[in-house]
C-alpha cells in the first residue's frame, strides 16, 4: 500500500475519534437537558449559550482531578482497564465510514460481535481488581447481563442476516430501499432495541451501577480520568448502538440529514427510557431475557430461515 494511502487512513480515523468524542459530549448534553425537562428542571445552562460549554468543562474538570491510588487494588489492571474499554469502543467505530478511504468489512456484523464479547473481560476485570465488595457484584452482575442479552442479540441478528445473506452492514441499505426491516420485522426489532439497552447497561438494565444497592457498582473506586475514561466508553457505546439500529432496521447507512437525524433520535430514546422507566428487579431482567427474548429470538430465527429456503 502507498505511503499515502496510509497516511489517508490515519487521518480519516483521526477525523472519526474526535467527531465520536464531540458526539459523545454532546450526547452528554443533551442527556442532562432532556432529564432536566423531563423532572420540570432546566438542566446546565450557565456555561456558554445554553450551557454549550458544559461538557467541555465537565471533562477538564475531570481530567485535572487527583487520581485515587488504592492500597489494596491490584493496580496495574485497575488503572489500564478503562483505557481498553475506551479503546475497545472507539475501535468499534471502525465498522462504519466504508464510503471513503476506511477499511472495508466484509465480516463487520461478525467483529461487532467479537467486540462486544472482549467488552464483557473489561467490566469484569474493572470490578476485580478494584478489590471493593461494591465493585466485584457490579462487575459479575454486568458479565452476568451482557453475556444473557448477547445471545438474544446474536440470535436477532442472524435474523437480519439470512434475509439478507451477507455480514456486511454496507448490503442493509440496498434491502431496504422500499420499505425498512423495522416494519417487516416489527417484534424483533423491538427486542433488539431492549436487547441493546441492556448490552449498553442503561436504564431500566443499570445493574452494573446499581446506585440504590451498591454505591456505583463496577466503576465505584474510579474517579478522575478513570472515571472519565468509562463514562466515555459508555456513551460512544450509546451512539454506536443508534447507529446500528438504524443500519440494520430503519434505511441502512447513507450520509444524509436524514440519518443523522434517526440516529439523534434512537439516542434520544435511550434518554427518554431513563428518565421514564424505574429499574428492573435483577432476576426479572434474567428472566425476561432467558424466557422471553431468547424464545422469541429462536422462533423468528427459525421462521425466516424457512422463508428464505421456501422463498428460494
Amino acid at each position: 500500500m502507498m505511503m499515502i494511502d496510509m497516511m489517508n487512513i490515519m487521518i480519516g480515523f483521526l477525523i472519526l475519534i474526535i467527531g465520536v468524542l464531540v458526539g459523545v459530549a454532546y450526547l452528554t448534553l443533551l442527556e442532562r437537558k432532556v432529564l432536566g425537562y423531563i423532572q420540570i428542571r432546566k438542566g446546565p445552562n450557565k456555561m456558554g449559550y445554553m450551557g454549550l460549554l458544559q461538557p467541555f468543562s465537565d471533562a477538564i474538570k475531570l481530567f485535572s482531578k487527583e487520581q485515587v491510588y488504592l492500597n489494596y487494588s491490584n493496580y496495574m489492571v485497575y488503572y489500564f482497564s478503562p483505557i481498553m474499554g475506551f479503546i475497545l469502543s472507539l475501535m468499534i467505530w471502525m465498522l462504519i465510514p466504508y464510503t471513503f478511504n476506511m477499511i472495508s468489512f466484509s465480516l463487520g456484523i461478525l467483529f461487532f460481535l467479537c467486540c462486544t464479547s472482549i467488552g464483557v473481560y473489561i467490566l469484569m476485570i474493572a470490578g476485580w481488581s478494584s478489590n471493593s465488595n461494591y465493585s466485584l457484584l457490579g462487575g459479575l452482575r454486568a458479565v452476568a447481563q451482557t453475556i444473557s442479552y448477547e445471545v438474544s442479540m446474536t440470535f436477532i441478528m442472524m435474523s437480519s442476516i439470512i434475509l439478507i445473506m451477507d455480514f456486511n452492514l454496507m448490503k442493509f441499505f440496498d434491502y431496504q430501499y422500499l420499505i425498512w426491516l423495522f416494519f417487516m420485522m416489527m417484534p424483533l426489532s423491538l427486542c433488539f432495541l431492549s436487547s441493546l439497552m441492556a448490552e449498553s447497561n442503561r436504564t431500566p438494565y443499570d445493574f452494573a451501577e446499581g446506585e440504590s444497592e451498591l454505591v456505583s457498582g463496577f466503576n465505584v473506586e474510579y474517579s478522575s480520568g478513570g472515571f472519565a475514561l468509562i463514562f466515555l466508553s459508555e456513551y460512544s457505546m450509546i451512539l454506536f448502538m443508534s447507529l446500528l439500529f438504524i443500519i440494520i432496521y430503519m434505511g441502512g447507512y447513507m450520509l444524509t440529514l436524514f440519518f443523522y437525524l434517526k440516529m439523534i433520535f434512537l439516542s434520544f430514546i435511550f434518554i427518554w427510557v431513563r428518565g421514564t422507566l424505574p429499574r428492573y428487579r435483577y432476576d426479572k431482567l434474567m428472566y425476561l431475557c432467558w424466557k422471553s427474548y431468547l424464545p422469541i429470538s429462536l422462533n423468528f430465527f427459525m421462521f425466516y430461515l424457512g422463508l428464505k429456503i421456501f422463498l428460494n
